[in-house]
């Protein structure tokens, strides 16, 4: 199982910051069933125990930073002894899935229905930074950000000034994916949809492109689609967890 996964997305594809892999557990264990998710939390590993299963996948990683004690200090700590104290493994699939083709980008790509989805930029290998692709008509810059609202789920989109002109090409990059503005421009986009920005990003890019902020946990949300695709057909029983573990609210 972590196998398929890690040869989907390799771990040498992860950003140098990163702590993608096993978080916790033993790599000989039996799934009894995954739960797949986004963030992993206390609630979450309740939600795997009602659900009988013993592996939780998560997006972002339960351990980023390291770890000199194991107590009830925070909510990190207490969700790492509730998974070991329940025997509960946990393995994150983060940048190195961000990076992989098919992965994250391509499945907001696939739920936006582009098409001729290719990457936005190609560094190194087969580290596929970013997606970009058509879609299936041009669509008016505010018909296309309700559209995206619509897609995810969305109460309120950040936006720079509405394009005049019309969008068919679309960049994405899921996540905090900012950086990655000056090269969807490069690449000719007339749309940039990604989870969160800076403040002065905004700034210089008025009726060169079309950005579309819609939140980091929205962005991601369908990330479990991915991890359900690559386990299913292994005989893995998953389940995609209902716990909203989104810390933002929209008032």
């Amino acid at each position: 199982m972590l196998s398929a996964l890690e040869q989907f997305a390799p771990l040498p594809l992860q950003e140098s910051w990163d702590n993608a892999g096993l978080q916790l557990g033993l790599t000989e264990a039996e799934v009894s069933g995954a739960l797949l998710c986004l963030d992993v939390t206390e609630k979450v590993v309740d939600e795997a125990l009602a659900k009988g299963c013993n592996l939780i996948v998560s997006h972002h990683p339960l351990l980023f930073r390291g770890l000199k004690r194991i107590s009830d200090d925070d909510p990190v700590q207490r969700t790492v002894w509730k998974a070991i104290q329940k025997g509960i493994c946990v393995v994150s699939m983060h940048t190195n899935m961000d990076n992989a083709r098919g992965g994250v980008n391509w499945k907001i790509a696939e739920k936006l229905g582009l098409h001729d989805v290719g990457s936005l930029l190609t560094p190194e290998g087969e580290k596929m930074q970013g997606a970009i692709g058509t879609l299936p008509e041009p669509m008016t810059a505010r018909a296309f950000i309700y559209a995206v609202k619509d897609t995810f789920g969305v109460e309120t989109a950040m936006c720079n000034e509405l394009l005049k002109r019309p969008v068919s090409r679309v960049a994405i990059c899921g996540g905090a994916g900012d950086f990655m503005l000056p090269d969807a421009v490069r690449a000719g986009a007339d749309a940039f949809i990604t989870g969160e920005m800076h403040y002065h990003q905004y700034f210089g890019y008025e009726q060169m492109l079309q950005i579309c902020v819609i939140g980091h946990y929205e962005s991601e949300q369908f990330t479990a689609e991915v991890f359900r695709d690559l386990l299913e057909p292994l005989g893995v029983v998953c389940h995609i967890a209902k716990t909203l573990t989104n810390p933002i609210v929209y008032i």
